[in-house]
């Protein structure tokens, strides 16, 4: 889900990003992390994405925090602001709404101030101005001088821990400001926060911790930490609200802040190493304990990269400078979330808010499956099948104590963010590829589940009863219609390799309920009542946000493709590949804009609209019709003009590695539009060439000649050394190893690809 942001094309100013002199083989240097993080003016977008450290899939995101009470960009973090309100350890990655952001840091100077301050207004508070000059972000390290108080703050991580550096001017008047009342707009309208309790201690002179309940996106979040000082602070004073209290070390409350006063030498730097846990602040210490005993700054640096680099070279690829950098910080995003949320001894606040253990200790939340189901899970297990059966595993310990699966989880919460439940491809996919590590009875129980008892987004009972959802009964309901149709043919296909031969029957007569909303009169998806009668009026251009609307943050025309589980059968209901290829001519051409224009429907190509997850397949299409020169057109003018390098480098928000993973697969070449059923449309690659390193020796080549802005044509392929003419390639193609060739140019070859009639055959297993 997405917040409402000003529409406009992505701009191509290229951020300055800090890297180390590296050897060819080291990809950190091609990750930038101030990708996505800003409109570079009012007229383009952003990711909402955050600058600061963490590991791959880690607990910990420490990173600055550039307003007094984030809402939009839910990251906390805009490249255009000019103040920084401190260091928070937790932060969402392109995400459009806010949370986390817990256990904010501030090093300072001068009389105490607990008050944050505004952004854009240094010496409000204890906040401070700093410039993108002194600066720097690469993987696991983040560096800023902060202006006001002539500090230079640098961060770092482990999956637990959050280290700080801060290198002080001499001061008999230093502090490190911790504010446990740092959140998400309390004043926000909508999944509204509230600090329900909060704690701080002090230990000793070297040592503070405490906890904060509070209440938003995740309807209610528990965080303890455990922070220690490699200098012992002088003295301290805790406050809540406006009271300030020197002489107590324990306080309790709702709005807490600490202040650790030091005198300092010029340029003496003071560390701060906090451990996080979503158990108790043993935990949190004990995490410390484990992942950072020491005060090794540089060497936790080197360490996260390191961690990185393992994941980057997954794939390798060659490409221009910037291709690199998109290529490597999509790879970046892609693995930032879902985050493990198990202690280090796997202990982790299990959905039902009882403490639980993980054996494997690996508990992941942050599962923003409406948006990454379509693309981010399928690259997953390609080159990250453990983490995928990780996964899978965690989310069916939702099914256990809700008795459904994960709509859009947070923290180990369900917040009932979007539609359907798109837990289920992602099971489904993984099932049907075969990846180890999980049960496939016990999936297919939670997948089962998950679609016959109602829940928030998934009326069954008004599924079965009228085959359709009544917008009378339900809003959205095309939406909600269609892409409960998607996950019915997912659960079907599992049943049907499990030998459960009812269900499959069952399933899939469900999967084909989205014809009952298609008007022959408008040629159109469109909402009926419980009635039967269609409802009007009708405007195929009118927008829908999370509500009110027939179409789920779309409209009829960005919907109207979204049947990935049966493209022949769409092709039927419009009259063939003839009248299909020119309503597909028409979306892309069309140039009223919905009544809206927001981040939801930004990105755009007529209709067509990148910066939101319902059009990412709709230009691989022409593959399914007799036209794949078409594909390989819009294909490559998304890919060269709605991602760059620069802080506005994607056309909507990155919405947690999806973004990044439609450029990831399109820029090799193909792209899963039904993400669970092993099948790639090819479309335009731009690198020259890419290697997916799938274990055990085991690599998937993709070489391109001519590769070029220029040459967005196919003029022949190979697949390991024989000509190749289907428009799409298989799981097994790849996993199996071997080599796929281009050769590209400047015009289409329309004797390319597989013929008309052979669509319809040509897809799925």
């Amino acid at each position: 889900m997405k917040k409402l942001l000003s529409i406009g094309f992505v701009c191509l100013c290229p951020i300055v990003f800090a890297q180390k002199k590296s050897s060819p083989g080291n990809l950190v240097q091609y990750v930038n992390p101030f990708i996505g993080t800003g409109a570079v003016d009012k007229n383009s977008l952003s990711g909402s994405n955050f600058p600061g450290s963490t590991v791959p899939f880690g607990f910990v995101q420490l990173s600055p925090d550039t307003r007094e009470a984030p809402d939009d960009p839910a990251s906390g973090y805009d490249y255009n602001d000019k103040t920084i309100i401190g260091f928070s350890h937790t932060h969402l990655s392109g995400t459009g709404v806010a949370d986390l952001f817990d256990v904010l840091m501030m090093p300072t100077t001068g009389a105490i101030n607990l008050v944050p301050g505004s952004a854009g207004k240094p010496g409000s508070g204890y906040s401070s101005a700093f410039s993108h000059k002194e600066e720097t972000a690469r993987p696991g390290y983040y560096q800023v001088m902060l202006k006001d108080y002539n500090i230079n703050a640098e961060l770092t991580s482990t999956s637990h821990v959050g280290l700080h550096r801060y290198t002080f001017p001499k001061s008999d008047e230093s502090h490190v400001i911790i504010d446990m009342d740092h959140s998400l707009d309390k004043k926000r309208g909508y999944w509204s926060c509230k600090i329900v309790s909060a704690q701080i201690r002090v230990i000793d002179d070297h040592t503070i911790e405490g906890y904060r309940i509070l209440s938003g996106w995740a309807k209610l979040r528990k965080i303890y930490f455990h922070a220690e000082f490699s200098k012992p602070f002088t003295s301290s004073v805790l406050a809540s609200g406006s009271q300030r209290y020197p002489d107590l070390s324990i306080i309790n409350g709702t709005n807490l802040k600490a202040a650790l006063n030091f005198s300092t030498k010029d340029k003496e730097q003071v560390l701060v190493k906090v451990g996080l846990s979503p158990v108790s602040t043993e935990n949190a210490r004990m995490n410390i304990k484990a992942e950072l005993p020491g005060w090794d700054f540089d060497n936790t640096s080197t360490q996260s990269s390191l961690q990185w680099e393992h994941e980057l070279a997954k794939i390798k690829i060659e490409g221009t400078p910037e291709q690199k950098q998109i290529f490597y910080t999509g790879m970046y995003h892609a693995f930032t979330q879902p985050n493990n949320m198990a202690d280090v001894n796997g202990d982790y606040q299990a959905t039902d808010l009882t403490i639980a253990n993980a054996p494997d200790k690996t508990h992941y939340s942050t599962f923003s499956l409406w948006d990454t189901y379509r693309a981010a899970h399928s690259l997953y297990t390609l080159i990250q099948p453990e983490k995928t059966a990780g996964f899978i595993n965690s989310m069916m310990r939702q099914y256990d104590t809700y008795g459904y699966l994960p709509i859009w989880q947070l923290w180990g919460d369900e917040n009932y963010c979007m539609i359907g439940n798109h837990a289920i491809p992602v099971i489904v996919d993984a099932a049907l590829k075969d990846i180890k590590g999980f049960n496939q009875e016990k999936a297919y129980e939670a997948v089962k589940g998950s679609s016959i008892t109602d829940h928030p987004g998934s009326p069954f009972t008004t599924w079965e009863k009228y085959q359709y959802i009544p917008e009378d009964i339900e809003s959205q309901s095309v939406s909600v219609t269609l892409e409960m149709a998607y996950d019915d043919w997912c659960v079907a296909q599992l049943a049907k390799k499990l030998d459960k031969t009812e269900d499959y029957d069952r399933f899939m007569k469900r999967s084909e309920y989205y014809r009952n909303l298609y008007n022959t009169k408008t040629g159109f998806f469109q909402a009926k009542k419980k009635d039967g009668n269609w409802q009007e009026p009708f405007d195929a251009l009118a927008y829908g946000g999370n509500g009110g609307s027939p179409y789920t943050e779309g409209n009829a025309w960005q919907y109207f493709w979204y049947v990935p589980q049966n493209v022949s059968g769409l092709i039927d209901l419009v009259g063939g590949n003839t009248a299909f290829n020119q309503k597909l001519d028409l979306f892309f051409s069309t140039k009223d804009k919905p009544g809206e224009v927001n981040g939801n429907a930004s990105g755009f190509i007529g209709q067509y609209a990148h910066g939101n997850e319902p059009s990412h397949h709709v230009a691989y299409l022409y593959d399914y019709a007799g036209q794949p020169w078409k594909t390989q057109m819009y294909v490559a003018k998304v890919l060269n003009e709605l991602y760059n390098n620069s802080s506005s480098g994607y056309s909507g928000n990155e919405d947690c590695g999806q973004m990044s993973s439609w450029y990831i697969f399109s820029a090799m070449g193909f792209y899963p539009v039904n993400p669970a059923n092993g099948v790639y449309a090819i479309g335009s690659p731009i690198l020259k060439n890419a290697e997916i390193n799938l274990g055990d020796g085991t690599v998937f080549a993709v070489n391109v000649k001519n590769a070029g802005r220029q040459n967005a044509y196919i003029q022949s392929v190979k697949l390991n050394g024989k000509s190749y003419t289907k428009t799409y390639i298989t799981q097994s193609d790849i996993t199996g190893g071997g080599k796929l060739e281009f050769v590209m140019g400047p015009k289409p070859n329309k004797n390319w690809g597989i013929k008309p009639t052979d669509a319809p055959l040509a897809w799925g297993y």
